[in-house]
């Protein structure tokens, strides 16, 4: 992998590293990938970037991981444009096999169709070499927490008041048939 190509929050892990005793891991952003993270999300400014996980072997070569990300960051109004704090708050729960493993692979039926459950658990993250990107997956999950439309406290899209203040104003053009009667 190259310099390019490593992802902006990157934490990698040893899979020979984690046991059946769970490894516990904290991770926290620095200044640099914290502004790297802005840019590629779309805020204005992250402030924190922190997460602790337990990672435990999963089956024979794969790793769980689950814990907490917890971020504060600053986003742009949807309405005014002004700066809005944030909180992130998420429960992170992954898990990594190997890109060999059978357990990345959807299973299909006769017919080579692939049945996929909304509501069923996630598809295994594959890992390749020997290592887990941890940081990524945590980034990946805060990403997630990120509010779409951020408002200050209090504002309202003041254009959609005026327009239905405006409807009630103007006449229904249909107000003159309501005593029309068919004979």
């Amino acid at each position: 992998m190259t310099l390019k190509d490593r992802p902006p929050f990157s934490y990698r892990i040893r899979v020979g590293h984690v046991s059946h005793n769970p490894l516990e891991v904290h991770v926290e952003a620095d200044d640099r990938e914290r502004a790297a993270l802005a840019k590629l999300w779309q805020v204005l400014e992250i402030h924190s970037l922190v997460a602790d996980v337990k990672l435990t072997r999963w089956k024979r070569d794969g790793v769980k991981m689950a814990g907490r990300v917890r971020a504060k960051l600053v986003q742009a109004c949807v309405v005014t444009l002004e700066p809005v704090e944030g909180d992130i708050d998420e429960q992170v729960e992954a898990i990594f096999v190997p890109e060999d493993s059978r357990l990345a692979r959807i299973a299909a039926n006769d017919s080579a169709e692939m049945f996929i459950d909304p509501d069923g658990p996630d598809m295994p993250d594959v890992f390749e070499g020997d290592e887990i990107d941890i940081g990524a997956a945590v980034a990946e999950y805060a990403a997630l927490g990120i509010d779409p439309y951020p408002r200050k406290p209090g504002v309202a899209f003041a254009q959609a008041e005026q327009d239905e203040a405006v409807e009630d104003k103007r006449p229904n053009p249909f107000a003159v048939l309501k005593d029309w009667k068919k004979d």
